[in-house]
């Protein structure tokens, strides 16, 4: 009789007790999305954000809040995500890359952890910025703030920062002692949150006659074709033939064995759309908070509005480049050819002292095409919304930056909860994943 995979998952210890940490860690990043920043009246909040939804579309709010879970109009302790951690994680990779002495301390033993310490660092100052900014905002609110401006906003910038570290610290637990990634794993969070009111968004949208059936049909009959297209981009691989010569280890000879290097499609993943989303976020919370008092922010926050056309030239753009940039971060070309050659091996057809020029070449021309399916994905809400006047929460939810983002984390939550079944001679969760636990 055929085991049922989802229940061998309870039935190993390491991998239950791994998914109930990950579960509770999820539940308190939850719980904190709804406690507000002392000092904050929470009806007048409720009032403003009701009268800014109302309006129709999506304001820089209600982008800022469905990525951040609901946590930005709550005005809670977590309001301002994970996204400082993000932005200082960019901003120290880009340093390694362009100052030579931090490379070198990253490339010396124990250098990760000194610039793991260094982007902390980094993430509190981005964080002290990002709070202020808030006060500033939480001011222009009638009646939002119910206590002395100075004692508050001290207090909102302390509660807010530590916020911040602690979803760091949340997020780094998860992924040492729970499944997956753990900082992707908040941002999967905070969007699965907003389905059930982007749902309920859609169903009044078409009670009202806002909306025709028969294009909500259609656009998630494109939602399904999308998921199925990002599924297949995201597993798709070139694979590079290597063929290693006999060779003696000790007393042992190694046979001459053919293998192939995995190049994929899209080999930054999620990654790009991330790092696009979380730059732009920073720019776009400073000028919407500050807007009220200087005009020229004002006009800058209008002109990179989410739903505009510069903010989806800069979004595309911004993706394309990180795509390129942490290709190169994560895949260096000269470190696979050498470690190539180290091992006796060679690609037929390519000359030694040419590999790393071949290698470099096969992955921009997979870099390119991988990038421009993101952006492509990444901007589809807009365009959904233009086209079918879809509430544009509800566009965002089923398409663009939280498709990615949700198929993205998923595909690799079930690859590592099926590589502990098959490491305890459990069957996978897929097929492929079955079949490789038969064959051990």
């Amino acid at each position: 009789m055929a085991r049922n995979p989802l229940v061998d998952i309870f039935r190993i210890k390491d991998l239950r007790e791994r998914l109930l940490f990950t579960f509770g860690m999820l539940v308190i990043f939850r719980l904190g999305t709804a406690i507000p920043i002392p000092g904050i009246n929470v009806s007048a909040l409720r009032a403003y954000f009701m009268a800014q939804r109302a309006g129709g579309g999506m304001s820089i709010e209600g982008y800022l809040d469905f990525f951040s879970g609901g946590a930005f109009s709550n005005f809670s302790i977590f309001m301002l995500g994970i996204m400082p951690y993000i932005s200082m994680q960019i901003i120290m990779q880009l340093m390694v890359i362009v100052f030579p002495s931090l490379k070198r301390i990253s490339e010396e033993e124990g250098g990760r952890k000194r610039i793991q310490k260094y982007t902390r660092y980094g993430t509190v100052l981005v964080c002290i910025i990002q709070s202020f900014v808030v006060t500033v905002y939480a001011d222009s609110i009638p009646n939002a703030i119910t206590m002395n401006r100075t004692v508050y906003g001290l207090t909102a910038m302390l509660t807010v920062t530590v916020g911040t570290l602690f979803l760091m610290w949340i997020g780094e637990q998860i992924t040492q002692r729970g499944i997956g990634n753990g900082i992707s794993l908040l941002i999967f969070g905070g969007i699965v949150a907003r389905m059930p009111a982007a749902v309920w968004q859609l169903i009044q949208a078409i009670r009202m006659d806002n909306l025709n059936p028969v294009f909500v049909l259609v656009v998630f009959a494109m939602f399904i074709v999308v998921v199925g297209l990002v599924i297949y981009e995201q597993r798709g691989q070139r694979k590079i033939p290597v063929h290693y010569a006999k060779r003696v280890v000790g007393r042992k000879m190694y046979g001459a064995q053919n293998t192939y290097i995995p190049f994929k499609i899209n080999p930054s993943g999620v990654i790009p759309v991330i790092f696009a989303s979380a730059i732009l976020t920073f720019p776009l919370q400073i000028a919407q908070s500050l807007g009220p008092n200087w005009r020229w922010i004002a006009n800058f926050a209008n002109w990179l509005n989410p739903t505009g056309t510069p903010y989806m030239v800069v979004y595309t753009l911004m993706i394309i480049f990180f795509a390129y940039f942490y290709t190169q971060v994560t895949l260096n070309p000269v470190e696979i050819a050498k470690n190539v050659r180290e091992n006796g091996g060679s690609v037929p057809g390519i000359r030694s002292e040419k590999m790393e020029e071949y290698f470099t070449k096969i992955l921009n021309r997979i870099i390119l095409p991988g990038a421009l399916f993101l952006a492509f994905i990444a901007i589809i809400p807009t365009i959904v919304q233009r086209l079918f006047n879809f509430p544009l929460e509800v566009a965002y939810l089923m398409g663009g930056t939280s498709l990615l983002i949700l198929v993205g984390v998923d595909l690799d939550l079930m690859s590592q909860i099926e590589g502990h079944l098959t490491m305890h001679h459990h069957e996978g969760l897929t097929k492929k994943g079955r079949i490789r636990s038969r064959n051990l």
